[in-house]
């Protein structure tokens, strides 16, 4: 049964505010030198040896997290030519950029239909071929939904997609408030420009407003899972929420 507009009012309150895919990778291990133990050598060892940032380069990927949009899609195959698409928390791009080829936004293959994505975040994001930058915007802030709104021009989203994270305090318990307001953020307005039957993929963090969260989507799509690609860290809290076949809202 279709959900009511009207109740997506009792959603939590917010107070904060395929033609890329993936192949064998071959890791090469890097021993610091001096027997450092500083964390900026630890993160220099961790990209020198991550095998997703050396094929990020290698495929003009303009960041490693690229992987893991390339790797849920080429599981679940929810992007397709001619689909309207908004990716939030984009920057640097590497999502658009993957998005932009897979629903034909730069009109590669001139027989299939040409999508759209529009990418938004609170950095700025270099222009990308095939895609609507919106760059310095808070997606917390109203003037930004209707920036979007104004742009998608009457059509309907038909994949959601956003790898938001708030910049983390180091205290769980706030970081994670944070997070799940933005997750809840997200799934409001997905709800309000979305198409019957969308998909909507989420970054979040194992946290205890997993469950909630989870019930939410539930009410509004027919089917979600939890998934964590393995382009994502395995010491990383982050996982996606995938949500599909949108149910749509009753007019009232």
């Amino acid at each position: 049964m279709n959900a009511s507009r009207s109740t997506i009012k009792n959603l939590r309150n917010f107070t904060h505010m395929r033609d890329i895919h993936l192949s064998t990778i071959n890791c090469k291990k890097v021993i610091a030198k001096n027997g450092k133990n500083s964390s900026s050598t630890r993160w220099l060892t961790r990209q020198l040896s991550d095998p997703y940032v050396e094929k990020s380069k290698t495929m003009n990927l303009r960041c490693r997290s690229a992987f893991k949009l390339i790797e849920i899609d080429d599981k679940y195959r929810f992007l397709t030519a001619g689909q309207v698409v908004i990716d939030c928390g984009a920057a640097p791009g590497s999502w658009t950029q993957v998005a932009v080829k897979r629903v034909n936004a730069v009109a590669l293959n001139p027989q299939e239909p040409r999508g759209i994505v529009i990418s938004i975040d609170k950095q700025p994001i270099y222009p990308i071929e095939g895609a609507i930058i919106i760059g310095n915007a808070d997606f917390t802030q109203q003037e930004t939904h209707a920036k979007l709104i104004d742009t998608l021009q009457g059509r309907k989203v038909n994949v959601f997609l956003s790898d938001m994270a708030p910049r983390a305090s180091g205290i769980k318990e706030m970081d994670d408030d944070k997070m799940a307001d933005l997750c809840y953020l997200a799934l409001r307005f997905a709800l309000q420009v979305c198409e019957v039957n969308a998909c909507f993929l989420i970054k979040l963090w194992q946290s205890k407003y997993l469950k909630d969260l989870e019930q939410s989507v539930s009410q509004y799509f027919q089917t979600f899972k939890i998934v964590k690609p393995l382009a994502s860290r395995s010491d990383s809290a982050e996982i996606y929420l995938l949500a599909r076949n949108f149910k749509g809202l009753c007019k009232t």
